[in-house]
C-alpha cells in the first residue's frame, strides 16, 4: 500500500481565489438530498465530459476548497492508512524521534514491518484528540484556580 505523501506548499493567490469562488458555487448545487450529482468536465478541444459523483465526495471537495480559500494547505488520508514514523510526526508536529519515543512507551500502538515503524492514522488522530482534551483541561483547571486565589485572570 502506498503511503500518503504531506505536501506542504501554499497555495497561490489565484489558488485561494479559485477555491472560494468555486466553492460558493459548489455549495450551491449541495443543497440537495440525492446521493449523486452530474458534473461537466470541459477539455481543452472543446469536448464535455459528464461524470457522475457521490454528493459526499462531493461534500469533501466543499471542505477541501474552504480550507484552501482560506490559505491552509490540505492532506486527504485515507482512515485506514498506515503512516511511517515521519508521516505520524508531522501530523503531530513533533519530531520523529519524540514521535519514537511515544510509541515506545506505549502511547499509541504500532506496528513493525521489518525494522519500520508503521502507525495507522486513525490511532495518531486517537492521540491527537486524547491529548487534546487532556490539554484544555489542565488550561481549564488552572484557570479556575487562578480565580479561586483572586489572580485576576
Amino acid at each position: 500500500m502506498n503511503t500518503p505523501a504531506f505536501h506542504k506548499t501554499l497555495p497561490s493567490a489565484e489558488d485561494i481565489a479559485l477555491a472560494r469562488e468555486s466553492g460558493r458555487v459548489l455549495s450551491t448545487v449541495l443543497k440537495t438530498r440525492a446521493e449523486t450529482q452530474q458534473i461537466d468536465f470541459h477539455d481543452e478541444q472543446g469536448m464535455t465530459r459528464t461524470v457522475a459523483l457521490p454528493t459526499s465526495a462531493l461534500r469533501l471537495l466543499l471542505e477541501v476548497l474552504t480550507e484552501i480559500g482560506q490559505g491552509n494547505v490540505v492532506s486527504i488520508i485515507p482512515i485506514h492508512a498506515e503512516l511511517t514514523t515521519q508521516e505520524a510526526a508531522d501530523v503531530l508536529n513533533v519530531s520523529r524521534p519524540f514521535l519514537v519515543q511515544l510509541l515506545e512507551k506505549g502511547e499509541m500502538p504500532f506496528h513493525k514491518i521489518g525494522t519500520h515503524r508503521r502507525v495507522r492514522y486513525q490511532d495518531v488522530i486517537d492521540y491527537k484528540n486524547r491529548i487534546d482534551a487532556e490539554r484544555r483541561k489542565a488550561l481549564d483547571d488552572l484557570a479556575a484556580q487562578a480565580q479561586e486565589l483572586g489572580m485576576g485572570y
